[in-house]
C-alpha cells in the first residue's frame, strides 16, 4: 500500500493507492495561502498522520519548479516553500520506506498513462489546467525527466510574445499566464463576467482560488457559465484555448507527439474550450505527421494526482529513472 500525496497550490490531497492503481482512501485540506513553510509543513503532516500506519512507500506529486530527485521544491503558486526540503523531510517521517517525489503534473500525466487516458500511447504529453498550467512527457512509453527533472513545463511555454500578460515565474506571455485559473477568471471578471451562484464549498475546487463575495470564482465556475452560454465566460474560454491550441502545437512539432490529454478544473469547458484549441492547433500544426495528433480530456478526476504518485513506486520500471529510493 502506497501512501500518495498530491501538493497544489490550492489543495493537498493524500490517499492510500493499492498495487493496481485503485484509491483506497483519500483526505484532502485546503492549502494555507500566504503561509510560511512550517505552516504549510504541519497541513501536510496533519493530513498525512491518519493514513501513515498502513504505508509502504511514499510517492509524491508537488508543484514546481524542483531540484529532482533530491525533492527541494519551489513551487510557483506556493511562495512559502522556496527550496524546501520536501523529500528529505517526508524520508524523517518515514525511516526505511522509499520516498519519490516528483512534479505534480509529471504525476498526472504518468497517471493517464498507466491507467487514463493516455493507455496505449507511446508519446503523448499530459497536461493539466488548473492553479497552474503543468505537464509531463511520455516519449518511448517512459517518463522524460529532463537534466533538472523539470520536463514538460508547458505551461512556460511562450504564447503572447508581445505585451503579453506578466508570468509568476517573471516573464511575459507565457500559456500559465493566460491559461490558469485565477488568472484566466480575473481575465473575464475584468470583460464583466458576472458568475453564476455556485453550490460548491469555497476553496474546494482545483480550478482557481479568486473569490467574490459568497460566491466561489474558479475555473470550475467559469467553465459551467461558459458551458451554459454565458458570453464573456464563452470568450474567456476562447483566450484559453487559443493559448492551449498554440503552445501544443510546438511541444507536438517538437516532440512527435500523437496524444495530449487535459485535465484540471478548466477540462470540465467542453467545447468551449476544446473547440477554439483544436481551431489554434490545426492552424498552427501544419506539418504532416502533426495532424494525426489527438487531444482529449483526462478520464482519471480529481484522484489522477494521488494514482500518478503511487505509480512513481508501483510502476517505477516506466516512471522513475533515478537510482536513489
Amino acid at each position: 500500500m502506497i501512501l500518495a500525496i498530491d501538493v497544489g497550490g490550492t489543495k493537498m490531497a493524500a490517499g492510500l493507492v493499492a498495487p493496481d492503481g485503485a484509491v483506497i482512501t483519500s483526505r484532502r485540506a485546503a492549502t494555507p495561502q500566504n503561509a510560511d513553510a512550517e505552516t504549510l509543513w504541519h497541513t501536510l503532516t496533519t493530513l498525512i498522520d491518519p493514513l501513515s500506519a498502513r504505508a509502504e512507500g511514499v510517492g509524491v506529486g508537488c508543484g514546481g519548479p524542483m531540484t529532482w530527485p533530491d525533492g527541494e521544491v519551489s513551487p510557483l503558486n506556493i511562495p512559502g516553500w522556496r527550496g524546501f526540503p520536501l523529500r528529505a523531510r517526508l524520508a524523517g517521517r518515514f525511516p526505511g520506506l522509499p520516498v519519490r517525489l516528483h512534479n505534480d503534473a509529471i504525476c498526472l500525466a504518468i497517471a493517464e498513462h498507466w491507467q487514463g487516458a493516455g493507455q496505449g500511447s507511446a508519446d503523448m504529453l499530459g497536461m493539466v489546467v488548473s492553479t497552474g498550467v503543468g505537464g509531463g512527457l511520455i516519449l518511448g512509453g517512459r517518463l522524460v525527466n529532463g537534466g533538472t527533472g523539470n520536463a514538460g513545463h508547458i505551461g512556460h511555454v511562450v504564447v503572447e510574445p508581445d505585451g503579453g500578460p506578466r508570468c509568476g515565474c517573471g516573464g511575459h506571455g507565457c500559456l500559465e499566464a493566460i491559461a490558469r485559473g485565477p488568472a484566466l477568471t480575473t481575465w473575464a471578471l475584468t470583460q464583466g463576467w458576472t458568475p453564476a451562484a455556485v453550490s460548491e464549498p469555497v476553496g474546494a475546487s482545483d480550478g482557481g482560488e479568486a473569490y467574490l463575495e459568497d460566491r466561489a470564482v474558479t475555473g470550475r465556475a467559469l467553465a459551467a457559465d461558459a458551458l451554459a452560454g454565458d458570453p464573456m465566460a464563452v470568450l474567456a474560454m476562447r483566450r484559453a484555448g487559443r493559448a492551449l491550441g498554440i503552445a501544443i502545437a510546438s511541444a507536438t512539432h517538437l516532440c512527435d507527439l500523437d496524444l495530449v490529454t487535459i485535465g484540471g478544473g478548466l477540462s470540465q469547458a467542453g467545447e468551449p474550450l476544446f473547440g477554439p484549441l483544436e481551431e489554434a492547433l490545426r492552424d498552427h500544426a501544419r506539418m504532416g505527421f502533426a495532424r494525426r495528433l489527438k487531444v482529449v480530456p483526462a478520464a482519471l478526476g480529481q484522484e489522477a494526482g494521488l494514482v500518478g504518485a503511487a505509480a512513481l513506486l508501483l510502476a517505477g520500471g516506466a516512471y522513475w529513472t533515478s537510482s536513489r529510493d
